[in-house]
Formats: C-alpha cells, sequence, structure tokens
C-alpha cells in the first residue's frame, strides 16, 4: 500500500489531501515520532521515525494526524479480501503488504501484470486506496518490485531484467538488509546489490553467518519460498504491549500502576485470541534510551493481568532498576510480552497446589466478567482501582 497510514487517514480528512500531513504519537504523551506521511510531506524530507520535532523543521506547515490502528487493520482485512478474490494463496507480511501466488489464476483472470493492475483499480475504486505492486517469480523480487515504482504501479522482475534493475541498487535497498549490516558489507566493499551477488559466500559467511548465504542467494534471485495459503497463517508467537509514559516512574506506587494497566491490556488480547502465555518478557527503558530486557519461563499457562503483573513486577524488580523498596531508577517506557503461546484449553500438567489452582481460575473468572462488561458498555467503563485517575497516561488517548 502506498503511505497506507496516512491514506487511510485522508478518507476521514479530504480537506488535508492538497496539504502535508503526517500520521504521529502525541508529543504531549511523548509519542512524539512520525508513523507514515503522505507524498508532499516526504517532498518535504519528512521520513517515518523520525521526531515531530525534527519533521516540523523541515515542513513547518506540516499537519499532524493522530493514528487510529483498528482502522488500519479493518482497512488492512479488506484489502486481504479483494485479494482472496483472485487466490487463495495470499500471504500477509506485514499490516499494509501481502504476498500473491496467482499462478493457478492466470487461466481465469490473465497474466501476473494484468492481474496486479486489476486489483490496485479494484483496491483503488472500492476503497479509495493506492498500492503499487511487484509481480515476479519469487517472492522476494516480488516485494523489491514493489517498492520500486511508486504510487500506484506495477513493476515486473523477470529472469531477463533482475540483474538491470536491481543490481546497480545501492545495498540499503536489498529486503532482509538493514542499517547494521549495510555498514558491514560497506566496510568490506560491498555497496550494490550486483556487488553482494557477485561476493566470495565464503568470506560473507565468516562475516553474517547464514544470513550471508541467504543474502547472496536472494540478490541472484534464487530464492524459492512458498506464499501459504491465507487460511495456514501462523498462529501468533506473542502478545505483548508497551506505553511510553507522560512522565518518569520512580516510585512503587507508578510501577503497580503501569504494570497493572498493561499486563491488563495483554491478558485482555491473550484471551480475545483463545491463548494462554508460558513465560514473560519486559523491556525497560530508561530517559536515555537504554533498554533492558528480560524474561521468565513460567511453569504453567496464564492469560490474566493479576498472574502477568505479579511475574512482570518480579522481573523488575530483579533489575538495575529496583534501588531498594519503594524506589526505581527513572523509568520512561515499559512493554510486557506474553511467549511461549499455548491454546487456552492445551492440557497442561497441573501444580499440585490446589489452592493455586482455585485463585488462579477465580481471577480468569473475574477477568472475564471484566471483559463482556468492557465489551457491553465500553474498554473504560471498569478498570482495575490501581490505575484510576493515574497521571501516567495508562488508559488514555
Amino acid at each position: 500500500m502506498n503511505g497506507f497510514y496516512a491514506s487511510v487517514e485522508l478518507l476521514d480528512h479530504p480537506e488535508l489531501k492538497d496539504k502535508p500531513m503526517a500520521v504521529a504519537g502525541s508529543p504531549k504523551n511523548r509519542h512524539g515520532i512520525v508513523l507514515a506521511k503522505n507524498d508532499l510531506a516526504k517532498k518535504c524530507g519528512v521520513v517515518t521515525a523520525e521526531t515531530i520535532q525534527s519533521a516540523m523543521r523541515k515542513c513547518p506547515g506540516l499537519i499532524l494526524v493522530p493514528p487510529h490502528h483498528e482502522k488500519y487493520k479493518m482497512y488492512s482485512d479488506l484489502i486481504n479480501r479483494i485479494y482472496l478474490r483472485y487466490t487463495d494463496l495470499v500471504e500477509p507480511y506485514s499490516i499494509d503488504e501481502s504476498w500473491l501466488d496467482v499462478t493457478a489464476s492466470k487461466s481465469i483472470f490473465g497474466s501476473g501484470v494484468e492481474i496486479a493492475d486489476d486489483i490496485r483499480r479494484t483496491v483503488k475504486s472500492e476503497l479509495g486506496l493506492t498500492l503499487s505492486a511487484g509481480v515476479s517469480y519469487n517472492k522476494i523480487f516480488a516485494k523489491m518490485g514493489s517498492e520500486y515504482k511508486k504510487p500506484d504501479a506495477t513493476t515486473e522482475i523477470t529472469k531477463e531484467n533482475y540483474k538491470k534493475i536491481f543490481w546497480p541498487m545501492a545495498i540499503e535497498e536489498m529486503f532482509f538488509v538493514g542499517n547494521k549490516t549495510a555498514e558491514k558489507l560497506r566496510n568490506i566493499g560491498i555497496n550494490k546489490i550486483g556487488d553482494l551477488a557477485l561476493y566470495n559466500e565464503t568470506v560473507l559467511i565468516e562475516l553474517l553467518g547464514k544470513h550471508g548465504s541467504d543474502l547472496i542467494k536472494y540478490s541472484n534471485g534464487l530464492d524459492d519460498s512458498p506464499v501459504a495459503l491465507f487460511s495456514d497463517r501462523e498462529k501468533i508467537k506473542s502478545v505483548g504491549n508497551g506505553i511510553t509514559f507522560k512522565r518518569n516512574l520512580e516510585s512503587e506506587d507508578d510501577v503497580l500502576t503501569a504494570v497493572t494497566g498493561i499486563s491488563d491490556l495483554v491478558a485482555f488480547r491473550l484471551r480475545k485470541y483463545k491463548m494462554k502465555c508460558t513465560g514473560v518478557k519486559v523491556d525497560i527503558k530508561d530517559p536515555y534510551f537504554k533498554t533492558i530486557t528480560r524474561q521468565k519461563k513460567l511453569e504453567s499457562g496464564i492469560n490474566t493481568a493479576q498472574a502477568i503483573k505479579r511475574t512482570a513486577i518480579n522481573i523488575i524488580n530483579s533489575t538495575e532498576f529496583n534501588i531498594d523498596k519503594g524506589r526505581y531508577k527513572p523509568i520512561r517506557l515499559i512493554t510486557i510480552t506474553g511467549i511461549g503461546l499455548i491454546d487456552e484449553n492445551a492440557s497442561e500438567q497441573l501444580s499440585i497446589f490446589t489452592k493455586d489452582i482455585a485463585n488462579a481460575e477465580k481471577e480468569e473468572n473475574i477477568e472475564r466478567t471484566m471483559d463482556e462488561i468492557r465489551s457491553k458498555y465500553g474498554k473504560d467503563s471498569i478498570n482495575f482501582g490501581q490505575v484510576i485517575g493515574n497521571d501516567i497516561g495508562i488508559n488514555k488517548e
């Protein structure tokens, strides 16, 4: 999709169509980065993930719109439903990107390019959004082709033209080459994708491990990974939520409030997906953006806010952020993630402590009742007392 978040927001704000605009978090809540931008903002030099202050310096007239993630998810689902009209081999890669294998559909809908063009017209006609498509004989080149020409374009990459199109491009343009990998490659003289394609594989494996071998394969068009059936999408492997707080956390009460609120969000999503986690991971960031990550494996699966909170507090208290009872080094952000997910009905070895089992069942029953109340009366209709009236940004837009 082309500028997906920004394009979706423009559907509700057509008056901003001819003005530079960006979807960005709230500076007030210290979520001040650009999440997406339209073409006019892009022409001013605004880039994704830069701070709002930096973007405003480049583009003084930039108009900021807050994100609405549920809306983006809705449009993502609608777009994939359009794809499914052409093939059941639809593999979502991100919220606004999917791979399609239309090999078996060509006798009905025409060539790959014709199908891509028809999809672009359909998405624009039905949803008012534009996309760029890459058509190729493998997934890697199809993805890179979709990035080659924007907006609203189709690029075909064949076995005959990929060297002419891709090999002169900077190494950073190669799929799966991030900034750190690009720096390592440039340090050994690999500046373009063509340099990578012809490089000594043994040397690259010594530098990057198996990833080095994969990159040589991909740059030579040798990717053979299949497109998965839409119905066979992998179950989610983790569920997490993080919050950058309105002010730094330093007291025990602050941390309890934060962890209670975040654990509630994680637990709600686990129950929504009918999953339990068998481990909890906590990421903590200080005001200087130093981040530490700790995790703990559990003896049995959990999906309640209370159980996740207890585990997360224990993890945090075992870190350098815990100075002593009731005092913490300043904390800017906490992310709590349920990992090692299992089906909520999966059989597990029961603990010998029947009291613990009874308490867990009681907590789960209470929180499922909270789910029902929220579903009927809204997400703010009931909450844990610890987070009510907080000033750190929990449960506030």
